[in-house]
């Protein structure tokens, strides 16, 4: 097996003095935030937004609401592939650390919550596409994410990793405008009220292929259900603090990002179909170019082809063919490890 692939952590504080790094993909709702002249408006704003949804939600032993505050790390997972010391910026995460005022103390958050990918860049803009133009109405490739998937689980498998965090990440995404959600009467202190749909969304699948399931969860005072990914168990291998700060955190992004469903002035009911359409919501104060992230996402993936898929094509099929992943096991389907 091909054993060049390494990886090595960088971080950089998401505060409002946040300039995004030259490796940064711009797509990502932090740096679209920081960009322009309301860059550190927009930071700060959405801070507080943060801040104030955390403090709501800890709400015990909490009167005036503000207890805590919520610190920001860009993660970004740097990949050797040819082991000569040049790095491609692969992944990039959100890391949570939450500050208790009262005592005095700083607290470990979750690690994961944002997800950008300059290889899922690639294989939305750039494979699907043209699978789609070439053969509409049909699914994806058989093969599609796989290298994706792959190269993520190599990265929590990775000393890197293993060295900077202790627990394995929760992505947490907006639900998907293709499939309805029934609520269930499976209620979490912290996380809310479950949801449930029959069938994954070309998101959920994409991401099992990194390893992580999916369950969807609205919380409280929330609009609508929010899609958390994962592996192991949800809710018993995070405490109510973390998963608050991936809620208060990425709800804040969602809101100014798709404030159609997340800042919607009525909540989700017993069955619920995401909408971008919906008109009856209200606009944070955060400025934010949706269109131009569209944009940008092709842009990135053809970068990516470019810059990583095509020089590296030979060393990613043969190190990928020999790479083994475990896929978490589907409902009535048992776990197993996939090549």
């Amino acid at each position: 097996m091909c054993n060049k692939f390494t990886y090595s952590i960088s971080k950089i504080r998401f505060d409002e003095n946040y300039k995004p790094a030259d490796s940064t993909r711009l797509t990502t709702n932090f740096a679209n935030l920081a960009r322009g002249e309301s860059r550190q408006e927009n930071l700060r704003k959405t801070l507080t937004m943060i801040n104030n949804r955390f403090n709501a939600l800890a709400h015990w032993d909490n009167p005036n609401a503000d207890r805590y505050s919520v610190e920001l790390d860009i993660i970004s997972a740097n990949l050797d592939v040819e082991g000569n010391g040049k790095t491609f910026p692969a992944i990039e995460i959100l890391q949570t650390t939450i500050v208790d005022h009262k005592e005095n103390k700083r607290i470990e958050g979750i690690v994961g919550n944002s997800f950008s990918s300059y290889v899922r860049d690639y294989d939305f803009s750039v494979v699907l596409l043209d699978h789609f133009a070439k053969n509409p109405n049909t699914p994806p490739p058989a093969d599609f994410g796989v290298l994706h998937g792959k190269l993520f689980q190599h990265l929590l498998n990775s000393d890197a990793y293993q060295a900077n965090f202790n627990k394995q990440p929760v992505i947490c995404l907006s639900v998907s405008t293709t499939k309805t959600y029934h609520r269930t009467t499976n209620q979490h202190p912290v996380l809310g009220v479950e949801y449930r749909q029959d069938e994954y969304s070309l998101t959920d699948a994409y991401f099992h292929k990194m390893g992580l399931r999916v369950r969807y969860f609205k919380p409280k005072d929330s609009a609508a259900p929010l899609a958390f990914y994962f592996s192991g168990d949800l809710l018993a291998d995070y405490t109510d603090l973390e998963l608050i700060s991936a809620i208060s955190t990425m709800e804040t992004f969602q809101k100014i990002y798709r404030p159609e469903i997340y800042n919607a002035n009525s909540a989700a009911g017993e069955v619920y179909q995401p909408s971008l359409n919906y008109q009856d919501y209200s606009l944070t104060q955060v400025v934010y170019d949706r269109e131009e992230r569209n944009q940008l996402a092709v842009k990135q993936g053809k970068f990516t082809e470019e810059q990583f898929i095509k020089p590296h094509q030979d060393t990613l099929e043969e190190w990928a063919a020999q790479y083994e992943v475990s896929y978490p096991a589907e409902a009535g389907k048992p776990q197993k490890k996939v090549a």
